[in-house]
């Protein structure tokens, strides 16, 4: 009967008690509202799609009211008598060459859509950063349970080693080992803890809650098969990351940049209307056109053609490095959740109850002095050790998803 309850942890793992659990699709959607950063971002894209209208728009007229005078400095003299002196006013605009407005409204067309893609990654970003959060909160608690359940188990053991101690069949050494091992899981327990009150605020950082606002235990982690294949991930960063597709807007608003250099050689013209009261006399009209005269293209028109056919350059090799670096990202998280996946299904299934069960042999062995003590520690202390390295494996595996969500606009962890 003490052997039974000895081995209860070891019997039940991966059992917990069902209690009120934090529901993350409810702590994501409260992120994506209230997050500072995502309204920062949302901001950011609106602001930009006023820009369009304003650079695709004509220059603001210039209203010129005026007078001219004879004889005297003030307005009217000689108004009437005099050919010179008149009252009138002026009206000038100026009208960009044919095409440029075009150009300049798609250009900023272009950024916003850019802008519109950072706002999806700031998204992505903060959908990623939340789960791993609540994922390594949630390894926090499977592991503090673990330390719990092995504590009590140790406890028991050092009680029987304490007793045969007592009568000669043990060695006080081995009691001071059953009771430093209890210290080095007191010391993870408390790291485990802290880990636990660092996740919880980062959580509330994140959906901008009250600083130490309380949160109910994560649901607890459980195994999965990769929901995606590796080259099914290359194909959902090519159709959705936001990453690439805003490096995709920025070669376009080059090109347009480029055509927009390129019509500077094209002069711009002011056109000019006025009208002047001569007194007596007829009034005067005067209109008026004055362009601008590329004269001085070889150091002004021809170097801001190569500075945007160099930007255009530029901005295709930085979607080369973009997609580059995350088809790199993509496979190195899909191994990591692929071997993690499978490291799970092997501690889970063969490693941890093989270990169970060579402990509870010992266990049995010793009680009847033909184990030594080392070999029931041992025994304990790897059974400790792979049910630590299932939970940081399963964890690793969820981490992994998260990534790969925020690199490919795949949701895979529902």
């Amino acid at each position: 009967m003490g052997r039974a309850i000895l081995l209860l942890p070891f019997l039940t793992f991966g059992l917990r008690a069902q209690t009120e659990r934090m529901d993350l699709m409810d702590l994501l959607a409260e992120a994506l509202n209230n997050n500072p950063e995502i309204v920062a971002a949302q901001k950011r894209y609106e602001a930009s799609r006023q820009r369009p209208s304003q650079v695709s728009s004509l220059p603001d007229p210039m209203l010129s009211p005026g007078y001219n005078s004879s004889g005297r400095p003030w307005p009217g003299a000689g108004l009437g008598t005099q050919m010179t002196s008149n009252i009138g006013v002026m009206v000038s605009q100026e009208i960009p060459f044919p095409g440029k407005r075009k150009l300049a409204g798609d250009m900023a067309a272009k950024e916003s859509e850019a802008e519109w893609q950072q706002y999806q990654q700031a998204k992505l970003s903060l959908v990623s950063r939340l789960k791993q959060a609540y994922f390594r909160r949630a390894y926090a608690f499977s592991a503090a349970d673990v330390i719990s359940g092995n504590l009590d188990l140790l406890r028991r053991f050092l009680k029987i080693t304490e007793l045969r101690y007592s009568v000669g069949k043990a060695a006080q050494q081995d009691v001071f080992k059953a009771q430093t091992q209890i210290s080095i899981l007191e010391t993870k327990r408390i790291q485990l803890d802290r880990e636990k009150r660092v996740r919880e605020a980062e959580i509330n950082s994140l959906v901008n809650r009250a600083p130490g606002s309380p949160l109910a235990r994560p649901a607890d982690l459980r195994p999965m098969d990769l929901p995606a294949g590796l080259q099914e991930l290359y194909a959902s960063a090519r159709e959705h990351s936001p990453m690439l597709r805003r490096d995709q807007k920025m070669i376009q608003r080059a090109e347009v940049a480029v055509n927009m250099a390129r019509k500077e050689y094209y002069p711009d013209f002011t056109l000019n209307g006025g009208y002047y009261n001569m007194g007596g006399m007829p009034p005067m009209y005067m209109f008026r056109a004055d362009f601008k005269i590329p004269l001085y293209y070889f150091r002004k028109q021809r170097a801001a053609v190569t500075e945007q056919s160099q930007n255009l350059v530029q901005s295709r090799k930085t979607y080369e490095a973009t997609n580059q670096g995350l088809h790199f990202r993509i496979q190195d998280d899909y191994l990591m959740a692929e071997t993690s996946a499978r490291l799970v299904q092997v501690y889970g299934k063969t490693v941890i109850p093989q270990a169970s069960l060579a402990l509870e042999s010992s266990l049995s062995s010793y009680e009847t002095g033909s184990v030594d003590f080392l070999s029931v520690f041992m025994n304990y202390i790897t059974v400790v050790e792979y049910q630590m390295n299932y939970y940081e494996e399963l964890q690793n595996f969820y981490l992994a998803l998260a990534r790969l969500e925020e690199m490919t606009g795949r949701p895979l962890v529902q």
